[in-house]
């Protein structure tokens, strides 16, 4: 009877495993198929393959897709350092040293993630515009180098908070001044949550279609999610299959991400409090 349940319980969990699959399975499909047939078939063996939808994608806009995958890679890179560094340095100061105000400055930080993004996406476009940013990678990445993710600080804080204090006392009797016990001691320790950070920051920005789509205006400075919107064309045809083809390999650099470091990401998050 048991071995039944089993069997049923196995079943029905890849049975949704399918139907949670089925529209990426049906992306890569239809990017082996030409425009005509991909709203005409729900079949996920496209017969016979048809793979001219990558090189016409690849080559299919002003600039080859190419530039749009540094652009992204660029972009990305630059957040995981500057989130990185930022937010564990905050997160050191508000768990690690006393000063006055640390605890209204902490709760304050935390207040703002509960502030949507596009209210203060006017005040921000102002800033940048007066600052001759606009157009530029600067707006995406400046304010990762200054801890602006509420969310990546209450992270590594709550980490933080878990690393025996006695490890401070015994460095400071060994006269390290605070930064070299956070270079040498903290950032050391904290390696699967600073992981995590990495991890999410890079899918993050690598996925982000709103914010280049405000900032970024000249095509040689679209990211991936912007070049993928170059192939719709509301006045004309649209190039489908060649969407589909280079959406699919838009989203590999993630997945292979994920699968390669998925075990840092949950160990990440498992020993932050977040359980």
């Amino acid at each position: 009877m048991r071995h039944n349940k089993s069997i049923l319980s196995h079943a029905l969990l890849c049975a949704a495993s399918l139907v949670m699959l089925y529209p990426l399975l049906w992306m890569l499909a239809s990017s082996f198929r030409p425009n005509t047939d991909i709203f005409t078939s729900i079949s996920l063996l496209p017969i016979p393959p048809d793979t001219a939808a990558y090189p016409r994608g690849w080559r299919g806009l002003q600039v080859p897709f190419s530039r749009f995958f540094l652009n992204s890679a660029v972009i990305a890179i630059l957040s995981v350092i500057g989130n990185v560094l930022s937010c564990s340095l905050a997160a050191f100061a508000v768990t690690r040293l006393r000063f006055p105000g640390r605890d209204l400055c902490f709760a304050l930080m935390l207040g703002t993630m509960m502030i949507p993004y596009q209210v203060t996406l006017i005040p921000q476009y102002i800033l940048f515009l007066h600052l001759d940013w606009v157009n530029t990678i600067l707006p995406l990445v400046v304010p990762k180098f200054l801890a602006a993710d509420a969310f990546f600080i209450f992270l590594l804080a709550q980490f933080f908070r878990g690393i025996p204090r006695e490890l401070d006392e015994a460095a400071v009797v060994d006269g390290c001044s605070p930064w070299r016990i956070y270079w040498n001691i903290m950032l050391p320790l904290s390696l699967p949550v600073l992981g995590t950070v990495a991890i999410f920051t890079f899918i993050f920005t690598w996925d982000d279609f709103f914010g280049p789509l405000v900032y970024l205006t000249d095509i040689e400075a679209f990211t991936v999610q912007l070049g993928l919107r170059g192939f719709l064309d509301s006045s004309g045809t649209s190039d489908w299959s060649a969407m589909f083809a280079m959406a699919c390999l838009t989203l590999a650099p993630v997945l292979v991400l994920f699968v390669l470091f998925q075990r840092t990401l949950i160990q990440g998050i498992a020993t932050t409090g977040l359980k």
